[in-house]
Order: structure tokens, then sequence, then C-alpha cells
């Protein structure tokens, strides 16, 4: 793989790409408001990176960043992410999205919901779990003692290996938490989501790596789900 798409490109997304660039990969940006409007970070990215509309980046992209408010999950494009890979930021805030009946019900995930949107692609649950500036911050080359990890889940096998492997390329394990319905285990409100990755959770500046045994214990410590 060696170009990214990215639909969104805001704290999360821009963070991921500036990540992926300084991995060597190519980056297609987009967002709602058209490519114009991210010619700033297309210009702090450098010649890897260029901006698009939103079908444009996900035919682009050998990999795509799905990084949008869950309200809008629906407006992400179908046709061109037909079996690709998919990496889903997202999380469900009612407060910003509305109310969702089945995720206030515990019937199905977020991520789940993306999926049956994105019937042909397959959809990896990542990155949702970290504040933007602590993703920017602990990114780690392979083998450092001070590594952190973030958890993946998907329902086909080889998206997560290939999850995997882009999150080593760009700093970080990867915990893999199972099946895309597994995902409910590092949502909002959970000991997996954000605090994971600060030494005292009031303080959102305190860089504290968080390794895979780390996670893992937190994804167990989830309980059920709601």
């Amino acid at each position: 793989m060696t170009t990214v798409g990215f639909i969104g490109s805001g704290h999360i997304g821009g963070t991921v790409a500036r990540l992926a660039v300084a991995a060597g990969y190519d980056v297609v940006l987009s967002n709602s408001r058209g490519p114009e409007t991210l010619q700033d970070l297309v210009a702090e990215l450098g010649p890897r990176a260029r901006a698009a509309t939103p079908q444009e980046a996900a035919a682009a992209g050998d990999l795509v960043v799905v990084s949008v408010p869950l309200k809008a999950y629906r407006d992400v494009p179908v046709e061109p992410l037909a079996g690709k890979v998919v990496l889903d930021t997202n999380n469900y805030y009612p407060q910003r999205d509305g109310a969702i009946t089945e995720l206030d019900a515990g019937e199905t995930t977020s991520s789940e919901l993306l999926q049956r949107h994105l019937s042909a692609a397959r959809v990896v649950k990542v990155f949702n779990n970290i504040n933007f500036a602590h993703l920017a911050s602990l990114a780690r080359p392979t083998g450092d003692p001070e590594r952190s990890a973030l958890p993946i889940a998907g329902d086909d096998p080889d998206a997560r290996a290939a999850t995997t492997e882009f999150l080593d390329r760009i700093g970080y394990d990867a915990v893999d938490a199972g099946r895309l319905a597994e995902g409910w285990r590092y949502q909002p409100d959970t000991p997996a989501y954000g605090i994971v990755y600060a030494a005292d959770p009031q303080d959102w500046s305190t860089e504290a790596p968080a390794g895979a045994d780390r996670v893992r214990a937190a994804l167990d410590a989830a309980g059920s789900p709601a």
C-alpha cells in the first residue's frame, strides 16, 4: 500500500495523515467543505499530499481513513470503497450525532453501522480511543520499549493484518480485539478510551505510553456491553 485516502481531515484525520507522510505514504485528503479548504494542510505535508473530493480520495486510496462525525456516515461514498480496507476512527456522541436507537439499546456499534453502509468494504475500527495530541506525540519506532499500542477490531482478518502493518509503519503496535462487534470495548466511557494513554486522567497534556499489555488489560476491564 502506497496511498492513504482520507474522508475527513480534522484533528484525527490530519494527525494520521502527518504520521503517514512521515512514514513514506502518499496521502489524498478530503473533507465536506471542498479541496480548497485543505491547502494549508497540503502545503504543510508537502509533495506527498494533495487535496480532493471525498469520492476522489476514496478512489485513490489503497487504504482509506474515514474520520467524519457519525451522523454523517451515510455520506461516505460507497462504490469506490468496495473491497478496500477502511479505517473507521469514529465514536457515537449523542450530543453531537443525535440519538441513534440501535446504539442506545446496545444492539450494534458505530463501526458496524459504517460496515453496513459500506457492505463491500472491509471496515476496521481504530484511532477512536486516543486523543489527537497523544496520537501525534506517542509514535515510536518498532521495538522501542516505550511504544504505544492501539486496539483494532474488524470482521476481515486480512484487513486487520493490513491495519496492523500500517500502524507499525506509522509508529504503533496493534492489539487485536477481534470482530467489529468487539469495538464497544474501547468506545467512550470504557477503560480503554482516552485515559489509557495518560499518566494522569485529568491531565491530557501528560504523555505516558500505553503498551500492548496495558491496552489488553483495559479492554478486558470493559465488562459487558451496555
